[in-house]
């Protein structure tokens, strides 16, 4: 059965003129369904019993059962857990900033993508998520804590242009101005580098910020931490990031993974100036997470603020990005590990 929360609102029109029903009722059940954030069709008050009798027979709404939430001691992110319909299980976080609340969202379940240093990625690719399982997502923060949603990022589990025509309706879903009406300034979308998507991706029209999973100043070294990097150069990529800022006017977010002794000495730093110098864009420095898989470790906050430094002075605009949730399983992947690796858990 269709979910009719994949629809957009001109869709939604159509398929209720072929119900028999008046164009103007898409417009109530949409608000119903992205702006009151309902779970079930017989919540839908000012709509007929027949009408939504009719849309029960249709249709369906996909809903996630919340199957864990945990709250940071330190920082009051909180990390949710979510059982989707079929019985797999996704991670999101909401986090609180001066600016606004942002929420992380998963695209896909699991990811086959194999970067060396994400939980997400260790066992595979389940499957992708739908725009719908997407939106959920954030419905269902917004239901539990209360809290209106400012900002939203496309940085949990999966990769996002790998689930791409999903990934391209919930932002369109998301910034409508009759739903949540987010603007798309204040949604990211990241990568680790599908050139081809990227370059497709800056034709759509979107003002959504694009972030590239950079992580490496040079081809060799990128391919130790990133298997795609054996497909596509950075040079292809960074094309790939000046073609989405031509294209948008949006500056892209370079994001960069401090891993100790891996690529946070000081020769990297340098060649990741040289690298970036004449881009349109802005370096997110993160503290890897340290993961029992991997040997991995992250980088000491001498370490980290020496590389920024260095950055700072040569021109390169440069962030490190605060740490969310470190006590609470906060990287990708983790919370769903664990809850693997458990009899199941309970909401808590």
């Amino acid at each position: 059965m269709k979910d009719i929360r994949n629809l957009t609102l001109d869709e939604l029109k159509t398929e209720i003129e072929n119900l028999g029903e008046a164009r103007y009722r898409a417009s109530q059940i949409f608000e119903w369904l992205h702006v009151k954030l309902v779970r079930d069709f017989d919540e839908m008050s000012n709509l007929s019993k027949d009408l939504r009798n009719k849309l029960k027979n249709n249709y369906e709404i996909s809903n996630l059962k919340p199957v864990r939430v945990s709250e940071s001691k330190i920082d009051s992110t909180k990390k949710f857990l979510f059982e989707t319909p079929d019985g797999n299980f996704i991670e999101s976080v909401w986090m609180q900033y001066h600016h606004g609340n942002s929420v992380c969202i998963s695209s896909q379940i699991g990811c086959r993508m194999g970067c060396r240093f994400c939980a997400s990625t260790i066992d595979g690719l389940e499957r992708s998520l739908t725009s719908a399982e997407m939106l959920e997502q954030i419905y269902e923060i917004i239901r539990i804590t209360g809290e209106k949603v400012s900002n939203v990022v496309v940085m949990g589990m999966g990769e996002p242009m790998d689930n791409y025509d999903n990934v391209i309706k919930f932002v369109k879903l998301l910034t409508c101005k009759d739903g949540l009406n987010i603007s798309g300034r204040s949604v990211t979308v990241s990568t680790c580098g599908i050139v081809p998507m990227m370059k497709k991706f800056a034709e759509e029209g979107l003002q959504v910020t694009l972030a590239l999973s950079l992580h490496a100043p040079n081809d060799a070294k990128r391919r130790e931490l990133m298997p795609i990097a054996n497909s596509y150069s950075i040079k292809e990529c960074l094309e790939a990031c000046d073609y989405y800022f031509e294209k948008t006017g949006r500056r892209v977010s370079y994001e960069y993974a401090l891993v100790s002794g891996v690529n946070d000495n000081d020769e990297e730093a340098e060649e990741l100036i040289k690298l970036l110098k004449g881009h349109n864009g802005h370096v997110n420095l993160i503290p890897v997470n340290p993961l029992k898989e991997r040997d991995y470790k992250r980088s000491d906050k001498s370490r980290i603020f020496a590389f920024q430094n260095k950055l700072e002075k040569n021109g390169i605009n440069v962030t490190i990005r605060r740490e969310m949730g470190k006590d609470i399983d906060g990287a990708c992947g983790q919370l769903r590990r664990r809850h693997n690796e458990e009899a199941p858990g309970v909401l808590s």
